[in-house]
């Protein structure tokens, strides 16, 4: 799948509201739906939501207007939504935004003559145990019949979760997530970092900076809110 990346498109990565800078994030929101930052795609790059399940009317029902409020913005701009391993099996959730899930991860863009793969960031140089549990917690079978008190305490404890740090030894993960590639350029939430690494781009956590990216023709620039 390859679809046309547009320049001034915005990357929203990692915002994990509502725990983590939940009035910024809707203010960034709402400057987007009224046109004061004006923009012809939004690019969500997953972990948006600090949970958000499809299958769990509980979460639906608590994030009714931030729901409303991204799909409102999608009958202006054009909005893509990648989902990542905080938010899933959201197609049901979202009618007017294209939806990519992670097994369709990476989503190839392309720009003039260069392609650019974009993705959550957490399906390449995971350990096999994260893999295994991710695709555990992905199981629309098992969510099913989750009840949702499951969900409320999942979504309360995550509010003591420290999600903002310095990866040590991050050149080294992101030299072996490129063999997993051959775009041109790639672009990735997921890691917090706001860094960029030759071809490679490290989206800034809004949780963590209240940073996102801005696409310049040529590359993300990180703006902060």
């Amino acid at each position: 799948m390859c679809l046309k990346l547009k320049k001034g498109a915005i990357f929203i990565a990692d915002s994990h509201y509502p725990n983590h800078k939940a009035k910024e994030f809707l203010k960034l929101l709402n400057a987007i739906n009224q046109g004061l930052i004006k923009t012809e795609q939004l690019i969500l790059m997953g972990d948006i939501f600090d949970l958000l399940v499809g299958n769990s009317p509980y979460l639906q029902k608590k994030f009714t207007k931030e729901i409303e409020l991204i799909e409102d913005i999608a009958k202006r701009v054009e909005v893509i939504y990648l989902e990542g391993n905080h938010d899933f099996n959201l197609s049901s959730i979202f009618k007017n935004i294209k939806v990519v899930k992670i097994e369709l991860q990476p989503l190839i863009m392309s720009y003039k003559s260069k392609t650019y793969a974009i993705s959550h960031g957490d399906k390449f140089a995971t350990n096999i145990s994260y893999k295994l549990y991710t695709k555990l917690i992905r199981n629309p079978l098992l969510l099913k019949i989750l009840p949702d008190y499951i969900a409320k305490s999942k979504l309360k404890q995550m509010q003591s979760k420290k999600i903002c740090k310095e990866i040590k030894d991050f050149k080294n993960i992101v030299n072996n997530i490129t063999k997993s590639y051959t775009s041109d350029y790639i672009i990735e939430g997921h890691f917090h970092q706001g860094i960029k690494i030759g071809n490679y781009t490290s989206l800034p956590s809004f949780a963590c900076s209240l940073g996102y990216g801005v696409f310049n023709g040529d590359e993300v620039e990180f703006l902060r809110s």
